[in-house]
C-alpha cells in the first residue's frame, strides 16, 4: 500500500512540471469573497500551554481545529484548520462532514487532545493530536493518514485553513512563499499574521477568495489543486495545499505559528518544527501536571466518564488571559458561530458576572492564586465611578454599554468569600477595600433598580439582582466596619434593609390566574417595572420581551416567571422552607422545567426568546430559549439548602450528563424532540455557546456545596441578618 502511494506521489510531483489546463497563477480572482462566518460552537476541546511564553489558545469541533486566538484569549485567528482527501479524479471526502470523529484528552485534565476521524465510507482514517508549543505562539498537529484498503493507497491529502486574524475574516491577505527555504503558507491583517508549515514537503499550494477562487471550491470541480493563485488581497480568504503523503509514509506535524508580521510568525513556526513535537508536547504536559498538584480534590466521586472536576477547573483555567491575569472570558465559542459574522464577537470578552463565577469556583477547589487574580484584575478595570462594564476586551476596554447592578455587588461578596476562605493576606484586604468601597456606593447611589437583569435584557427590579446587592451591601458594611468607616457600614445597612423590605411589596404577585393553575396563592415574577412603584400592583400591565419578532413578544408581566427567585435563598435573604419561595418553586415546576433522557433543567424564563427556532435553525435574534444546565446547578443548591440531599445528587448527575463527550458544559441544551438534520437531540448540548464557563463553575461550586453539606458561597452577613443562620448548619 505504501509503495503504490510512494509511486503515485512521484508521478504527480513530476507532473507538476507538465503545464496543466486549469493550472493559473498571479493573484486569485473573485475579491472578496463571500460574507465570512465563524465556526460551530460545539467545541470538543479548547486548550493552551499554562505557561505565559506562549499567546495562543485553541479549539476543535467536529474533528477539525476551529478558532485559534492570539495573541489575546479574546481575538480570533482563524475559522478552522481540516483536511480534504479526494482521489484526484472523481471522489472527495471532507474530514468536516464527511467522516465520524472521537476526541479524546491527552491525559486527565491536560487540554491538549487525540482526535480520530474516521470516513464514514471506510476509505480512510485520520488520527492527530494537538497540543500547542508552550515555549513560543505556535499551534501543533502531529497527523497519520491512513488509507483503509488498498485500492486507495494513493489518495491525496490536502490542508485547508481559513484566516481571520483579529476578529477579522473580511478584509485577510493570504499568499504563498517560503522563509528561510520552507515553503509556508501566510496571512495577515493589520498588524497580525500567521504561517502554516509543514515537517514534509508541500506537492502545491494557493490562495483564494472563499467561494469564488479558494481551495475548497477548486478541490471540489477539480478533485485536486489545478488553481495555483500566489496571492489573495483583502477579502475572506483560504489557504490550501497539498501533503507530499509519499515522503512521510503518512506520518507528519504541522505547525500553525502567529506573530506581529509573516517573519515572526514564520520563525515560530519553523523553531516549533525543529525543536520537535515530542518535546513539545512533553513540557506541555509537565507544565500542566504541576499546576494540577495544587487543586484541592473534592468529596465524592464525580459522575461522569472524564474527571468532571478536573475538567471543570481546567476549561476555567484555560480561559485565562496571559497578558492581563485574572482576566478570563465567558467561553471560547461564538453561539451559533457558522450563522454570525465578523460583527458577531461571539463570548470572547470578559463579563464581571462570569469573572465572579470563576472566583468562587477557584476558591471551591483551593486555587487561591487565581482567585487573586480575578480580584485584582476586576481592581484594575473598575471604573472611576465604581462599576464595571457590562463587558469588556481584557484590556479593560468596554465592549457592550449596558449596566448590570448584580455586576456591581459581585466582587465584594467575593472579596467577603476570599476572606472567609482565608485566600487574602492582610495587604490583599486592604487593597481590595477600595474597590469594595466604590462598589457599594455605586450601588447605594443607582439601586436598587437595574437598566439590566443577570441575562441582559430587561429593567427592573429583579429577584436575582435584589438578592446579590443586599447581600453584597451587608457584607461591604462589615468592611467598613472593620476601616474605621463605621457611619458608611450603617448606611449600607440602612439601605440593605430598606431594599429586603421591599422585595414583597414589589416582586410577589397574588390571585392571579396561573397561581390557581399551579395551585398556589401567590408567587415571585421575574421582575417589576420602575415606573410602576408606587402602584398597588407593581407587577401589572404587559411588557415587550427581547429576542422576539415585532408583535410577538407582548406578554402579562405578573405571568413571566424565572427560577431567578431562588437567588433569594442563594444569597441568604430568605429561606428555603419560606412559603412565598416553596409556592413560587411550585410555579417554576409547573411552566419552565424541563425532563429530559440525562436529567432534568430549567428555561430561564417563560416566552423567552434567546435560543434555536422551532425548527432547529439558528438563533438570529430572535428564537426560543431553551434550557440552562447552570440552572440545573443552581436548582440542586436550593434542594441543598432546603435539606433535600438526593434531590440535589440527582442534580448534579444531571449536570454533568449535559456535558458532551469531551466533559465540556453547554450553556443550553435542546429541550424538545430531535432536528438531525441541525445536529440537535432531546437533552444534548444546542447551538448556543460550548463549553461555558460560568456552567463549569457553577458544577464545581456545587460539587463543593455538596461535600461539605451545605452551600459552599452563601452569604454569611445576609443569613445572619434576615434568616437567623439556621442554613447555616450542615444538612446531611
Amino acid at each position: 500500500m505504501r509503495l503504490a502511494s510512494s509511486i503515485s506521489g512521484l508521478l504527480h510531483r513530476l507532473a507538476r512540471w507538465v503545464p496543466h489546463p486549469h493550472r493559473t497563477g498571479g493573484d486569485a480572482p473573485g475579491a472578496p469573497g463571500a460574507t465570512p462566518h465563524w465556526a460551530s460552537s460545539a467545541k470538543t476541546g479548547i486548550g493552551t500551554s499554562i505557561g505565559r511564553e506562549s499567546n495562543l489558545w485553541f479549539s476543535l469541533t467536529h474533528g477539525i481545529i476551529s478558532e485559534v486566538f492570539y495573541p489575546f484569549v479574546d481575538s480570533a485567528s482563524i475559522r478552522g484548520l481540516g483536511f480534504v482527501v479526494t482521489d484526484r479524479h472523481e471522489w472527495l471526502s471532507d474530514e468536516l462532514h464527511d467522516a465520524d470523529s472521537t476526541v479524546d484528552w491527552l491525559a486527565p485534565g491536560i487540554p491538549a487532545f487525540r482526535v480520530r476521524n474516521r470516513c464514514r465510507q471506510g476509505r480512510y482514517e485520520i488520527a492527530k493530536t494537538i497540543l500547542s508549543d508552550p515555549r513560543r505562539s505556535v499551534l501543533l498537529q502531529e497527523t497519520e493518514f491512513q488509507p483503509l484498503a488498498t485500492a486507495d493507497a494513493d489518495l491525496a491529502l490536502f490542508v485547508l485553513l481559513a484566516p481571520h486574524l483579529d476578529n477579522q475574516g473580511a478584509d485577510n491577505s493570504a499568499w504563498i512563499d517560503d522563509f528561510k527555504g520552507m515553503p509556508m503558507l501566510f496571512a495577515r491583517y493589520r498588524e497580525y499574521a500567521l504561517a502554516l508549515a509543514c515537517s514534509v514537503p508541500w506537492l502545491d499550494r494557493s490562495a483564494g477568495f472563499v467561494g469564488r477562487s479558494d481551495g475548497r471550491r477548486d478541490l471540489e470541480e477539480h478533485k485536486q489543486l489545478a488553481w495555483h493563485y500566489q496571492r489573495a488581497e483583502h477579502g475572506n480568504v483560504l489557504l490550501a495545499a497539498e501533503i507530499d503523503l509519499a515522503a512521510c509514509d503518512g506520518r507528519f506535524t504541522m505547525a500553525l505559528g502567529f506573530g506581529r508580521d509573516e517573519f515572526d510568525a514564520a520563525h515560530r513556526a519553523r523553531a516549533s518544527l525543529m525543536q520537535g513535537f515530542v518535546a513539545a508536547r512533553d513540557k506541555y504536559v509537565a507544565d500542566w501536571r504541576d499546576w494540577q498538584r495544587g487543586l484541592n480534590t473534592l468529596a465524592g466521586t464525580p459522575p461522569h466518564p472524564q474527571n468532571l472536576d478536573l475538567v471543570s477547573a481546567t476549561v476555567i483555567r484555560v480561559h485565562e488571559s496571559k497578558d492581563f491575569p485574572g482576566g478570563i472570558v465567558a467561553s471560547l465559542s461564538t453561539p451559533w458561530g457558522v450563522a454570525k459574522g465578523d460583527q458577531n464577537k461571539g463570548y470572547h470578552r470578559a463579563w464581571p458576572r462570569d469573572l465572579i463565577q470563576a472566583v468562587g469556583a477557584m476558591l471551591a477547589i483551593g486555587r487561591h492564586e487565581e482567585a487573586r487574580r480575578v480580584l485584582f484584575f476586576l481592581h484594575v478595570t473598575q471604573e472611576a465611578d465604581g462599576h464595571w462594564p457590562q463587558n469588556m476586551f481584557l484590556s479593560g476596554r468596554p465592549s457592550w454599554d449596558g449596566i448590570q447592578l448584580d455586576e456591581m455587588a459581585f466582587p465584594i461578596l467575593m472579596v467577603d468569600l476570599a476572606r472567609r476562605e482565608q485566600a487574602l493576606e492582610p495587604d490583599d484586604l486592604r487593597s481590595l477595600w477600595p474597590m469594595a468601597r466604590k462598589a457599594a456606593s455605586y450601588l447605594v447611589s443607582h439601586g436598587p433598580v437595574t437598566p439590566l437583569d443577570r441575562w441582559e435584557e430587561e429593567s427592573g427590579y429583579f429577584a436575582s439582582t435584589l438578592s446579590v446587592e443586599i447581600a453584597a451591601l451587608l457584607a461591604a458594611a462589615a468592611m467598613a466596619d472593620e476601616n474605621d468607616e463605621p457611619d458608611l457600614g450603617i448606611l449600607l445597612r440602612d439601605t440593605a434593609d430598606m431594599w429586603n423590605n421591599e422585595i414583597e411589596s414589589l416582586l410577589y404577585v397574588t390571585d392571579t390566574e396561573l397561581a390557581r393553575a399551579a395551585g398556589v396563592d401567590g408567587y415571585y415574577v421575574r421582575f417589576a417595572r420602575p415606573d410602576q412603584r408606587r402602584a398597588a400592583r407593581p407587577a401589572a400591565g404587559t411588557v415587550t420581551l427581547k429576542n422576539h419578532a415585532k408583535g410577538e413578544g407582548t406578554f402579562p408581566v405578573d405571568e413571566i416567571i424565572s427560577p431567578d427567585a431562588l437567588t433569594l435563598v442563594r444569597y441568604g435573604v430568605r429561606a428555603a422552607d419560606d412559603r412565598r419561595i416553596v409556592n413560587t418553586v411550585r410555579v417554576i415546576d409547573h411552566l419552565l422545567k424541563v425532563t429530559t433522557p440525562y436529567g432534568d433543567s430549567w428555561h430561564r424564563y417563560n416566552h423567552d426568546g434567546y435560543g434555536e427556532h422551532a425548527d432547529g435553525s439558528p438563533f438570529d435574534g430572535t428564537g426560543i430559549g431553551r434550557a440552562w444546565p447552570l440552572l440545573t446547578g443552581e436548582r440542586a443548591h436550593y434542594e441543598l439548602a432546603a435539606g433535600h440531599r438526593e434531590n440535589a445528587e440527582r442534580l448534579l448527575q444531571a449536570m454533568a450528563a449535559f456535558a458532551n463527550p469531551s466533559g465540556l458544559i453547554p450553556e443550553q441544551v435542546w429541550d424538545t424532540a430531535d432536528v438531525p438534520e441541525h445536529q440537535l437531540f432531546f437533552g444534548r448540548p444546542s447551538g448556543s455557546a460550548m463549553p461555558l464557563v460560568w456552567a463549569h463553575a457553577e458544577y464545581l461550586k456545587l460539587r463543593r456545596s455538596l461535600g461539605e453539606g451545605k452551600v459552599f458561597d452563601l452569604p454569611v452577613h445576609a443569613t445572619e441578618r434576615y434568616r437567623g443562620g439556621k442554613v447555616l448548619a450542615a444538612v446531611r
